[in-house]
């Protein structure tokens, strides 16, 4: 019977079109195909794309639609040196026996997946990416990596004077206006025809707790701020409400949201007290960048690298 079977694979294979074939394995050599060299590990075309489609996942959960698609196109010109990067980042880690925290990689993956209406949808946009639950996981872990080796390397090295903190602020005052505050109560519901239902019952005023006995909902607080870098369909429903009114559903993703706005708390200075925290953390990131640019020039020096297709 194995014999009968394998004929036929044979057959099939045999009288198949060239056509069919050529363009199969120049796919198959597309992805593969060597792009650059770092030390003694390859980067191959299949490692770009695979590299853009977990960043779509990861830009998705603040832009969609045409935001999206043009933060993934300003990325594709500088995507390989970021690649070749992030793989010296990794050689390193894994040099000096950086881990990552198997908890924390399943906690992240945990996060992400909250995104999603059910498994099931979390699992079909990881398939239209191309990719699977444990590319996932390894792009997540090798971030975690990178981070801890950065961390060690050069964050933790960095020392932000009082007298630094204090002169920031003294010439950048007008960078620490608190935007207008915005503070929702926020309802998540799986089914659209019930999110106008609890809408509607929400504008008649029926008590939240009356309305949780009847159906299934989330429910949270949410603060909105003037400027803040919301999805665009959130963005222009709170910013239209008035005190105490309600939003009809709006769809995000899989799920429908309604807003109540509770309050709004105007724009106000914040004292060099309530911004230390802020500006200590830029000063940390402005160094950490130089730093960070000092530190993998040298790293590229001690290295090899060669690149065979722009």
């Amino acid at each position: 019977m194995r014999s009968i079977i394998k004929f036929i694979i044979i057959s099939a294979l045999v009288f198949l079109p060239t056509y069919y074939l050529l363009s199969a394995n120049y796919w198959l050599y597309a992805e593969d195909k060597v792009i650059a060299v770092v030390n003694n590990e390859v980067i191959t075309q299949k490692d770009l794309v695979d590299f853009l489609n977990f960043m779509r996942m990861q830009y998705s959960r603040k832009l969609s639609g045409k935001a999206l698609e043009e933060k993934i196109n300003s990325m594709k010109q500088d995507l390989l040196q970021r690649l070749i990067e992030d793989r010296l980042i990794l050689q390193q880690a894994k040099l000096e026996k950086i881990t990552a925290e198997p908890s924390r990689v399943k906690a992240k993956i945990n996060e992400i997946k909250k995104r999603y209406g059910s498994e099931i949808d979390f699992e079909k946009d990881l398939g239209k990416q191309g990719l699977v639950r444990a590319d996932l996981e390894n792009k997540i872990s090798e971030q975690m990596l990178m981070y801890n080796l950065i961390d060690q390397k050069i964050r933790k090295k960095i020392v932000i004077r009082p007298d630094e903190v204090t002169s920031f602020y003294a010439q950048n005052k007008d960078q620490f206006l608190k935007p207008e505050e915005r503070i929702l109560t926020l309802v998540i519901l799986q089914d659209e025809s019930v999110a106008k239902t609890i809408s509607y019952q929400m504008r008649l005023g029926t008590k939240m707790d009356d309305l949780a006995a009847k159906y299934e909902f989330t429910l949270d607080k949410f603060s909105a701020f003037a400027g803040q870098d919301l999805r665009s369909e959130v963005g222009n429903t709170v910013f239209k409400l008035g005190i105490g009114e309600v939003s009809d559903p709006v769809k995000v993703d899989k799920q429908f949201f309604i807003f109540k706005l509770d309050n709004i708390i105007g724009s106000q200075r914040l004292s060099l007290v309530d911004a230390q925290d802020k500006i200590q953390a830029y000063l940390i990131e402005k160094r950490m960048q130089t730093d960070l640019v000092k530190w993998l020039d040298e790293l590229k020096k001690q290295s090899y690298i060669k690149i065979l297709e722009n």
